[in-house]
């Protein structure tokens, strides 16, 4: 059974009173709120729901909302203290512009004004697409949408792109080749009633805590766990079966535990034949997979293999999960592809406790990659290389399709025209790039070398430091949305309290400097309702279709599950119960895929493989959850993950220091000795910057459909610092 909501008194209790910063006293205690404004965590996609403590237009505190059915109550310890951001000192209260002596304040119009010129000196010079735009993907929908047209129309530039670049990219790309679309098949209530739960590069416990007690309720009902991962991570310290597959090593070990299912004869023949097409390459390709052979692959025993097979084949339900572990490699669709091949050979999906899911990483890291500001989409999950596509959306913007910009540059890809002076300007909002791009000597070079640099945050981020211009722009809780969840439940975020000081909402900014360029007729948005409705025009007959969706409907359900195509449509919680697929042909695809090693394997030079990952404590490149002190304190900066075996080796034990180097940096950090971890593995989390950056370390390397980079693995070499 599920353990009941904590009370206020044990939350305090055990988190300690509700604080905020003051600038006269610190962090305070502040007393009875005035308003209590139900809305939705910040941090990753389970897109819990919270309630926020408001007093005199501060956000005070929190209290459990456990009328949302997804978390009823529960939150990770970044969500208990999300609110802490709020009054932090390190907000960007007013414009400024850098100087020889630093950042300097200047008024709005200057801000504006000196962006727009550059904008314009920029495109007259270069050309329109020698300008880029780089987005966040923890933003509304509504923001979303937004950016994607400002790129277009506004700016009229090819290279827009978003941080979900690094995230959910080559799962969207495997489920649509599969599926016709990009969600999760399934809300997560089907992981309850799932007998069999197979995870695969998810660290569940840390990065996406309520899910774990999805799980823990479906064990607590006899479900048996499979977990693969490189790390004994804490969720697999009490699975039926942990597979410590070697980074790099994901579809040889899925080939190889379909080879074993079809083998056995555990496949769905009537669902295959009726509902799929391809299964007979894929059959043929996996022949060569037996246990031997990939778990050589994989570097796992093969009677780990085999016992997988036993598990998942006979099951009557079943459920499967996958995250960034798979997807962050130069092959990661062809893991997510080899997923869902094993997930459609038994038959299970579209039904109650059998599915299929993608964890997402950021905030709106689902809504944020529908409708538009990925530089190859278009509202609605459209192609915009497809005519048909661009012409519906021109219709709905008041534009020929001309117009509209074709298919840019990947978030990669534009840093590395930035470096080779192809892009001369950018403007980027919620985007951390020096944190969070491979290889972050080559990003911090590229940003010494852009002629124009405006940001839109509401710190400055490492990457921020090297603007020209820093506009101040709003928090989560300081605008009206929504955003769609993990499970594809769109949400609504209501407005909290106003932006402090001189900051303006996010959107704002942006129809400021639209109407500055003389675009101000295809933004004259007036709330951020109005923005969605445009949104659910604009997504209509797409895959990701909004149109059923109002706000009005979201606040009466707690949420509505896309697609919705019409006011009456009451969502679609579980995908595909017709057993009809979004592809053309309505059928689902199955892919054969076959093992490709990693960009970058090890050698003698550089003989141990290097992944990275979050902590629980910290969310993506920190730039909010390293000024929480409460958060600082779990996880106070990066460690090295070793084995003991490894450790022995270098003479090293936790808390000495240790150096890891890779061919295109170093980092000197602590080790933290586990018997957790893969003897020829170590393990770095990636939130820091600076000095301590774990992707100082990592390969430029990219997937060539998803344009993904592979930061799950690399050859590094490790040492006793000063040996």
């Amino acid at each position: 059974m599920a353990k009941p909501p904590l009370s206020i008194s044990e939350l305090t209790d055990r988190f300690g009173p509700h604080l905020n910063y003051t600038p006269a006293g610190g962090w305070q205690a502040q007393g009875e709120p005035d308003r209590l404004v139900p809305t939705h965590c910040c941090f990753c996609g389970q897109q819990c729901g919270i309630i926020l403590k408001v007093k005199d237009n501060r956000v005070i505190g929190f209290e459990p909302r456990e009328d949302f059915p997804f978390n009823r109550g529960k939150l990770c310890p970044k969500g208990v203290k999300r609110y802490m951001q709020n009054e932090h000192p390190d907000r960007l209260l007013f414009p400024m512009k850098r100087t020889d002596q630093g950042f300097m304040r200047i008024s709005w119009e200057e801000a504006l004004d000196t962006t727009v010129r550059e904008i314009q000196r920029i495109q007259q010079q270069y050309g329109k697409d020698a300008f880029a735009m780089l987005s966040g993907v923890s933003l509304t929908n509504e923001k979303s949408y937004l950016i994607g047209k400002f790129a277009r129309l506004a700016l009229q530039t090819a290279n827009l792109d978003y941080n979900g670049r690094l995230c959910m990219v080559s799962a969207g790309a495997g489920n649509k080749k599969a599926f016709g679309l990009d969600r999760a098949a399934n809300y997560w209530e089907d992981i309850v009633l799932a007998d069999v739960i197979l995870v695969t590069g998810s660290n569940v416990a840390e990065c996406s805590p309520i899910t774990t007690d999805y799980i823990w309720r479906a064990r607590d009902r006899g479900a048996k766990l499979i977990m693969i991962d490189p790390r004994v991570t804490p969720l697999a310290r009490t699975a039926d079966l942990h597979i410590p597959v070697r980074s790099g090593g994901d579809s040889a070990l899925m080939n190889g535990i379909l080879h074993v299912v079809i083998e056995r004869g555990w496949i769905d023949r009537e669902f295959i034949e009726q509902y799929t097409s391809g299964f007979e390459e894929v059959r043929e390709t996996v022949r060569k997979y037996t246990p031997e052979y990939a778990g050589q692959l994989a570097g796992v025993d093969p009677a780990l293999i085999v016992r997988a097979a036993e598990m998942w084949g006979p099951a009557k339900t079943s459920f499967l999960l996958h995250a960034r572990g798979i997807e962050h490699h130069t092959k990661g669709v062809e893991n997510v592809l080899s997923c869902i091949n094993l997930v459609l050979a038994t038959g299970r999906i579209g039904k109650p406790g059998c599915g299929y899911g993608t964890i997402t990483g950021q905030g709106n890291g689902q809504g944020g990659r529908e409708h538009g500001h990925k530089c190859d989409q278009l509202p609605g999950n459209r192609d915009i290389t497809n005519p048909e596509h661009r012409r519906y959306i021109a219709e709905v913007w008041g534009v020929a399709e001309s117009e509209i910009p074709g298919k840019g540059l990947s978030a990669e890809e534009i840093m590395e025209a930035i470096h080779a002076g192809e892009i001369r300007g950018l403007l980027s909002i919620c985007f951390n790039p020096l944190v969070s791009l491979p290889d972050a000597s080559f990003t911090r070079e590229a940003l010494n070398r852009i002629e124009h640099y405006t940001v839109i945050d509401f710190f400055l981020s490492e990457t921020a430091h090297h603007a020209d211009i820093v506009l101040p722009g709003s928090l989560h809780e300081e605008d009206e949305g929504t955003a769609t969840s993990a499970e594809g439940r769109v949400i609504r975020i209501r407005k909290a309290v106003d932006p402090p000081g001189e900051a303006r909402v996010d959107w704002h900014i942006l129809l400021d400097i639209a109407r500055r360029l003389g675009r101000e007729k295809y933004f004259s948005f007036q709330s951020a309702e109005e923005i969605f409705n445009e949104l659910r025009v604009a997504s209509r007959g797409g895959t990701a279709d909004y149109y059923g969706i109002t706000y009005e409907k979201i606040e009466q359900n707690q949420g509505v599950f896309w697609p919705c195509p019409s006011l009456d449509h009451p969502g679609t919680p579980r995908l595909f119960e017709d057993r009809k697929f979004f592809t053309p042909d309505g059928k689902a695809h199955f892919h054969a895929v076959e093992y490709r090693p990693p960009a970058e394997q090890t050698d003698e030079e550089y003989p141990i493989v290097l992944t990275t990952g979050r902590v629980v404590s910290q969310y993506l490149s920190g730039t909010q959850t390293r000024r929480i002190g409460g958060l600082v304190d779990q996880y106070p900066e990066p460690l090295v993950e070793m084995h003991p075996k490894l450790a022995e080796k270098l003479g090293v034990k936790t808390g000495e220091r240790v150096k890891v180097e890779t061919r295109r940096g170093e980092v000197t950090l602590n080790a933290n000795v586990v018997e957790t971890i893969r003897e020829d593995t170590v393990f770095i989390p990636y939130h820091w910057p600076n000095e301590q950056s774990a992707n100082l370390l990592t390969i430029r390397a990219l997937d060539p459909v998803s344009k993904i980079p592979e930061f799950k693995v690399c050859a590094c070499r490790v040492s006793r610092a000063g040996s």
